[in-house]
């Protein structure tokens, strides 16, 4: 079998780019801020394929002499720092215009437009944390039956409801009517269910069964390319959702980052050749937004201690990237994603050991990698490291 498995650390960023202060993102580094704030961290399964020598991960202090993978970091060509843009351009597409904000909230126009079309009328309306606004406006939703609708940084459109107001079908109806709404002027790059439910103790809690809706992607990526090339294209998580769905053979839903690692190594244990892309999106969503340094940590020593399990499963002929999309500094101000660097790091039973791939021009570099390794058609950008590490 010949295969490449990506895995996104959603999030885990190395350090701002050159243009972080446009964004207001000056300073951040999720990845050393996190071991600032948690001085247990310990990764050594990360650190032993090359991680801790990365550029700008926490000053070296995880470095090891002896990697046992190749190692770099990853530039942003696209604009943006959101999870669409990140993961396009991991797949080999640039986003040359960013996706259309709501800072203020959506136009009261398609505000009314909306509510006639669902047939009720919404709350909030507003730029809010997914976790703050559930809290303030839950009680009135649960009293009137109207959906919550809040934005954030990101180009998105959120729908957060207690799924024993409204049922989750009927949530995902909403989502589906907004997505065919938000196109034109009022175009947005996604629409999110966010279901949630009262638990045993009265708080309100996000639940598994978010999905997202995502405009198409604005050319063929990675994933086409190794469907069109008559491989499998194998995806974990919310991958398939960023995608829409192009260039997809196989999605499974994770409701979580372990159950995201279970289902890869499910993956893994199959008999194909092609490519396995996961989204681990537990960093991002529930450690990064909500500015949790410490959960963020240990969720990283988590997935670390899996890594061995990861490992065992690949083939001779199998190549492991774990990158990110973005990042989300836990300690940054605000609750969104922050403009940084990602890392790379590329392991493989053929791979050579100790390779320093430096800082990478795109993210695509990931994408064309896979293309020339799997001998697909290449990628519309970036440049394949696949001479430097076989």
């Amino acid at each position: 079998m010949k295969r490449v498995t990506v895995i996104v650390m959603d999030s885990l960023g190395v350090g701002e780019l050159p243009d972080a202060a446009n964004y207001g993102d000056k300073g951040t580094n999720t990845f050393t801020h996190i071991a600032d704030n948690v001085p247990e961290l310990a990764i050594p399964n990360l650190a032993g394929l090359g991680f801790g020598n990365i550029e700008g991960a926490a000053g070296g202090r995880f470095a090891v002499d002896e990697p046992a993978g190749a190692y770099g970091r990853m530039s942003e060509v696209s604009k943006g720092k959101d999870t669409i843009t990140g993961h396009w351009e991991i797949s080999g597409l640039e986003t040359k215009t960013p996706f259309k904000t709501y800072p203020d909230g959506f136009p009261q126009e398609f505000i009314k437009a909306y509510e006639e079309a669902i047939g009720v009328e919404v709350l909030g309306n507003c730029t809010a944390s997914g976790t703050a606004i559930i809290e303030e406006l839950g009680p009135l939703h649960e009293e009137t039956g109207k959906p919550i609708v809040y934005t954030s940084a990101d180009s998105v459109f959120q729908i957060a409801a207690n799924t024993a107001v409204i049922p989750i079908e009927r949530l995902y109806e909403m989502c589906e009517i907004a997505r065919k709404m938000l196109v034109g002027d009022w175009a947005c790059g996604r629409v999110i269910a966010r279901p949630y439910i009262i638990d045993e103790t009265g708080a309100r809690k996000r639940t598994s069964q978010r999905k997202d809706y995502s405009v198409d992607p604005s050319g063929k990526t990675a994933l086409d390319n190794v469907k069109d090339g008559g491989l499998t294209t194998y995806t974990v998580g919310k991958i398939s959702n960023i995608f829409n769905d192009q260039g997809v053979s196989v999605s499974v839903h994770t409701d979580n980052n372990m159950d995201g690692v279970d289902k890869t190594i499910e993956a893994l244990k199959q008999d194909f050749d092609g490519f396995i892309f996961t989204n681990l999106v537990d960093f991002d969503s529930e450690y990064g937004h909500r500015r949790d340094p410490v959960g963020y940590g240990k969720a990283i020593m988590e997935f670390d201690a899996r890594i061995p399990e990861i490992i065992e499963n690949l083939s001779d002929d199998d190549i492991l990237i774990i990158c990110a999309d973005h990042g989300n500094d836990p300690v940054h101000t605000g609750w969104d994603h922050t403009r940084e660097h990602v890392p790379v790091v590329v392991y493989g039973k053929k791979v050579k050991a100790g390779v320093n791939l430096g800082t990478r021009g795109s993210f695509a570099d990931i994408g064309a990698t896979i293309c020339d390794y799997l001998g697909v058609a290449p990628t519309a950008i970036g440049t394949s490291f696949l001479g430097e590490i076989l």
